[in-house]
């Protein structure tokens, strides 16, 4: 078969590679930057059986016009794991925030040898050995099973902007939504199209969709207790992440996928804070609360901010806020940042990106330690970590 892999930069060069392997002619072509691959007047010039996109590509792009509609690179990548050996039990995690710390909330339930594929990295457990660092696009799925499949293991990965819907379960962390595709396509709606593929779904509380697995229907919280009932498996919890919106979302979550798959969740009981997703931690006279990850948005922000203001009694609060890294899909918008300063009114702001005086996370951290020689800093920065 001829296809045609539009996007290199997003993890559509190691999914050309994956169908060239698979004894496919493959043209690729770099949408975004034209530096790789064939250039895209050579592409239109051509004739295809398939045409393979990222959802994220604008549906208007010529050679969408000329060749398409596009199969999604998800789609594609499910394409190339079918008929071939599989992990089990095999978790995919999508969403707009939550999904680093649902999954290694998972990956501490699984027994066994198994591979937890995230944002922060890629690791072999149980020995939580760090394998790899790559983007959690579509593709970067493919090297992740194959290393799971490997060792016989298990599989728990993360995925932008939808699941391949090639595993035992699907999970949806959270149903914010937000434009892609130059404005043209809803994020949430294309999400619940590739996870409608999917064999089990379980969906964050307060989200339904039928024939799906509700968090809510199976989990329930209690100041510091989490009760869970399902499958079969029943029992409760206590941890003070409960107390925190940002981790009762996924250790709902993470319960309830671990009982759909069989798997008691009470040692969720001694999960703790992810680097980045809330943790905190004390230089001298200053309290350090880390929410800079991949998922940081307006919202984590102000819950960061209400989370270091109660550790530290109200002391004067530095906010470290920006965007480090622009290949992340999920953007923090300029007008967003601005909001989320007004509602939180720190004492100083460190703006970090493009622009500003601190380019990185870093660099804004040694910039609001110097202006907080006692208090609290929120580092509120969206980057890869």
């Amino acid at each position: 078969m001829r296809i045609l892999v539009l996007d290199t930069i997003h993890g559509g060069a190691e999914l050309a590679g994956a169908l060239r392997g698979a004894g496919h002619q493959v043209d690729e072509v770099d949408v975004y930057r034209g530096q790789a691959g064939i250039p895209i007047e050579e592409a239109l010039g051509r004739t295809y059986d398939l045409v393979t996109a990222p959802v994220h590509l604008d549906p208007d792009h010529p050679l969408l016009r000329r060749h398409g509609p596009a199969v999604s690179h998800h789609e594609m990548v499910k394409r190339v794991l079918d008929g071939g050996r599989l992990p089990h039990p095999f978790i995919e995690i999508t969403g707009a925030r939550g999904k680093t710390t649902t999954a290694h909330a998972l990956a501490t339930l699984l027994p066994g040898p198994g591979v937890l594929h995230t944002s922060t990295g890629t690791y072999r457990y149980p020995e939580r050995e760090r394998l790899w660092r790559r983007s959690i696009t579509p593709a970067s799925l493919l090297p992740a099973v194959r290393e799971a499949e490997h060792i016989g293991g298990w599989l728990v990965a993360e995925e932008s902007l939808g699941v391949a819907a090639a595993g035992d379960v699907a999970v949806l962390t959270s149903a914010e939504d937000y434009p892609v595709a130059a404005g043209k396509k809803s994020a949430i709606a294309e999400k619940c199209r590739l996870l409608s593929r999917a064999r089990t779904v379980v969906l964050p509380p307060g989200f339904d969709l039928p024939g799906t697995v509700a968090a809510d229907s199976t989990v329930s919280f209690e100041g510091r207790t989490c009760r869970y009932a399902g499958n079969g498996i029943a029992g409760s919890f206590e941890n003070p992440l409960c107390t925190l919106p940002g981790y009762r979302t996924p250790l709902a979550l993470a319960a309830a996928a671990a009982c759909v798959l069989g798997v008691d969740p009470s040692p969720l009981g001694r999960f703790t804070a992810l680097p980045g997703r809330m943790a905190a931690r004390r230089e001298g006279e200053v309290l350090i609360v880390d929410n800079a990850n991949s998922g940081t948005n307006m919202m984590t922000t102000i819950e960061a901010a209400r989370y270091a203001r109660e550790l530290s009694g109200g002391a004067p609060l530095t906010l470290v806020i920006g965007e480090e890294a622009r290949a992340i899909c999920e953007g923090f918008s300029r007008n967003e940042i601005l909001r989320t300063v007004s509602t939180v009114a720190p004492a100083e702001t460190v703006y970090v990106g493009e622009g500003h005086p601190a380019a990185t996370l870093e660099e804004g951290l040694d910039a609001a330690r110097t202006l907080t020689p006692a208090g609290a800093i929120v580092l509120a920065v969206k980057t890869w970590r």
